[in-house]
């Protein structure tokens, strides 16, 4: 640990204890700073131990309650018990071996009894597996166990590959339940406009058809009051044929034509217009039998 020791003193590094034998059993802890001992009386500086907290990555592989293989990375902190050094110092030769060895065990007690969805809900109860038995183990030989974390989980490939794709599944499953949510409020609300238009547009008809029967009869009136022998039949022949040759101009005009053959003639406008006459009276007279 990069002590100097001279033959009556030596210096103990900050974060560090020294043990001191007396003809080669031990007599004391050197704490850090300037220490002496006697050489003639059989004392020597036998070794230090540093109090820093140490880190221990513990790679274990195991099989969970589903059969599934997978690799634990546990890192563990630990530090030498202050108090405790000379049993740290004579009692166990490579500490880390012996906290690596209780990890395997610890884990592979535990993790077999859970799946694999159990064991990264609960990796910390195995943690705290782990930590309670290393403290109660590592406290006989002077080390205090800080912290023990589970760093990281990894299954078998195969079986990420097979977590991943279940998960995109499942997503896609939900995001098509979604998109069929979306197309039937969209056809919901495409045929209440649907109908809403039909409807506006009934009302749009039915009113235009009300103000050119308002207008027909305004203007036969005033036709038949202005014009003396005239009568209502006339003015309505007179109004049929304007129409007629109004609807020839629009069809004429009309930036996208069909070619439409129409009977054309003052005699056709006539019948058109007897038509349109017995068919008021024959619903005049339906009505008046009602």
């Amino acid at each position: 640990m990069g002590n100097v020791n001279c033959v009556f003193c030596g210096c103990i590094e900050q974060a560090s204890v020294g043990v001191v034998e007396k003809w080669g059993r031990f007599d004391r802890l050197a704490e850090p700073g300037l220490n002496f001992w006697n050489p003639l009386a059989g004392e020597c500086l036998t070794g230090t131990l540093s109090t820093r907290i140490n880190s221990l990555d513990v790679k274990i592989e195991t099989k969970t309650k589903d059969n599934v293989f997978v690799q634990l990375l546990c890192s563990i902190q630990y530090r030498v018990i202050r108090q405790n050094a000379d049993d740290a110092f004579y009692e166990l030769q490579n500490p880390t071996e012996q906290i690596q060895a209780y990890v395997f065990d610890v884990v592979r007690a535990h993790v077999p009894k859970m799946n694999l969805d159990e064991l990264f809900e609960q990796k910390d109860e195995v943690a705290k597996a782990v930590l309670e038995e290393l403290e109660k183990v590592m406290g006989a030989y002077g080390y205090n166990i800080e912290h023990i974390l589970m760093v990281d989980i990894i299954p078998d490939a195969s079986v990420r590959r097979a977590m991943n794709e279940i998960n995109a599944a499942q997503r896609m499953q939900l995001a098509s339940v979604y998109k069929g949510e979306a197309d039937k409020i969209l056809q919901v609300k495409k045929a209440e406009a649907e109908a809403e238009a039909k409807y506006l547009g009934g009302v749009g008809v039915a009113r235009q058809r009300q103000a050119i029967t308002d207008g027909l009869r305004e203007n036969i009136l005033n036709f038949s009051h202005k014009v003396e022998g005239t009568s209502a039949k006339e003015v309505m022949d007179l109004i049929m044929i304007t129409q007629y040759f109004d609807t020839i101009k629009d069809l004429g005009n009309s930036s996208k034509n069909t070619t439409v053959f129409i009977p054309h003639g003052p005699g056709h406008v006539r019948d058109i217009g007897d038509q349109i006459r017995n068919g008021l009276m024959e619903a005049a007279s339906a009505k008046d039998a009602e």
